[in-house]
């Protein structure tokens, strides 16, 4: 209750790239509608965002009532004439006078737009202080998920790279295991299966893509330690993540490595699926 009147503000958000605010209020307080959406964009940067305005009748009444002065004079004028005509008892009163059509005039009170604006505004403030604070607490489960994910990927990349060596190192027996077969008697060419192992190993090295990755975890953990909205920023960071990943797995023509490809891949989705909930 403002002023003598009841207002209630229903603030609703979900996920969405950007800042879409609608705003819903009974049609003769549309005019307030501009100062809502600057209120909301005031405490939201993005998300799905509806508004719910509802506004009751004032406990002071607004609505004047006044007398049709002419169509009064009417009827009275002619109730008068019925009665000097006929000769009727002279029984003209307010009440019967009352009962006409349009006798009356009923007339809605002029209000003060602005101060009506500042009362919807003023619940709405309240409203987004309870939906600010909701969202700091659902703020937080989120991060401690997130980061809980990121050492999942962290452990997962360190798995990786220990097993990059035994790539290597595993096709190499193999070449020089075919190598042997092919060339039966004669003497292997150590020198050819360095060389063959070098370029493999060239080829599949994942190091910078793990460091890179590394580099990533530390800025996930950088943006949500600060304050402010971060979503959009963590938006292009995952797709980094992403990024990295798709490489290690298209280099590693390897049965372990592949698995903790998937498990990272599948963890980034994970985060990437959290973030959409944050600002």
């Amino acid at each position: 209750m403002l002023h003598g009147r009841p207002i209630t503000v229903e603030v609703r958000s979900v996920n969405n790239r950007y800042l879409d605010c609608t705003v819903k209020l009974p049609r003769i307080y549309v005019f307030a509608e501009d100062a809502v959406k600057s209120a909301v964009q005031a405490h939201i940067s993005r998300g799905k965002v509806d508004v719910f305005v509802t506004i009751g009748p004032s406990e002071d009444g607004d609505m004047t009532i006044a007398v049709n002065r002419p169509v009064a004079d009417g009827y009275y004028a002619a109730l008068c004439a019925l009665r000097d005509t006929y000769h009727l008892k002279d029984d003209i009163s307010v009440s019967l006078l009352s009962r006409f059509q349009d006798v009356f005039l009923v007339e809605k009170t002029q209000e003060d737009l602005e101060a009506m604006s500042a009362d919807i505004c003023t619940v709405l403030e309240l409203a987004l202080q309870d939906f600010d604070a909701m969202r700091l607490r659902e703020g937080e489960k989120l991060n401690q998920d997130v980061l809980s994910r990121g050492v999942t990927i962290e452990s997962l990349v360190s798995r990786v790279e220990a097993r990059s060596p035994g790539i290597v190192a595993d096709y190499r027996a193999r070449l020089a295991a075919k190598m042997a077969e092919v060339l039966q008697n004669t003497q292997l060419d150590e020198s050819r299966i360095l060389t063959e192992a070098a370029i493999y190993a060239d080829k599949v090295a994942v190091d910078e893509e793990t460091v890179r990755l590394r580099s990533h975890l530390s800025q996930l953990r950088h943006l949500l330690d600060q304050d402010g909205p971060v979503g959009r920023k963590l938006d292009f960071l995952i797709q980094e993540f992403n990024r990295e990943a798709n490489t290690i797995g298209s280099k590693c023509n390897d049965i372990e490595t592949a698995g903790y490809v998937v498990d990272i891949k599948a963890e980034i989705e994970k985060i990437r699926e959290q973030i959409q909930n944050m600002e």
